[in-house]
């Protein structure tokens, strides 16, 4: 099965827009949308949002830019306790990925600005602060334990026009809106 779609997520701007609206984010300098099951009914199985694909978008929302990311926004698989981030508006900011990991796997990424609220597979929610990032996937996983990731080819393209859009707006903390399905 293939994990990533054969294109990028091809969302208009007023879309992303609206949504950023409805959650009550009215014209950000700049933002982050999560689509859960953006590819829903094209990859994986229909109807279901399936875990272990990039089948969710990112999409980067500024003044100047919007432009839309594979993602996956799950757990790459079902496991007792394992966290899966709640529909909502999340803090971000820069920080350093793979903490526990040797330095030479440690890499800038978005980090954790404030507590999320998580559903835990088999336990419920919990809020707090878990290390759930928005980092690099892999070619052959998702490579999430409750992160969002985004799909390797297109990383660094993301991380360093997050990175621009956050200094030209004069900000260390990002919103990231995390919707399911549009």
């Amino acid at each position: 099965m293939k994990i990533v779609p054969p294109s990028r997520p091809a969302q208009k701007r007023a879309v992303t827009e609206n949504l950023l609206r409805k959650a009550g984010l009215q014209d950000p300098l700049v933002a982050l949308v999560g689509i859960r099951g953006y590819y829903l009914d094209t990859m994986g199985e229909p109807a279901k949002n399936d875990r272990g694909i990039y089948d969710d978008a990112i999409l980067l929302v500024s003044r100047e830019a919007h432009i839309a990311y594979n993602a996956n926004c799950d757990p790459s698989a079902f496991r007792p306790g394992i966290a899966n981030l709640k529909a909502g508006i999340w803090q971000y900011r820069l920080g350093i990925h793979g903490l526990s990991k040797p330095v030479s796997r440690q890499y800038e990424a978005l980090v954790q600005a404030a507590a999320v609220t998580v559903s835990r597979d088999g336990r419920g929610d919990e809020t707090g602060w878990f290390g759930i990032n928005i980092h690099r996937g892999s070619y052959n996983s998702t490579s999430s334990l409750g992160c969002q990731t985004i799909y390797p080819d297109q990383w660094q393209a993301f991380i360093a026009t997050v990175k621009s859009e956050m200094k030209r707006a004069g900000v260390k903390v990002i919103p990231y809106l995390l919707v399911n399905g549009q």
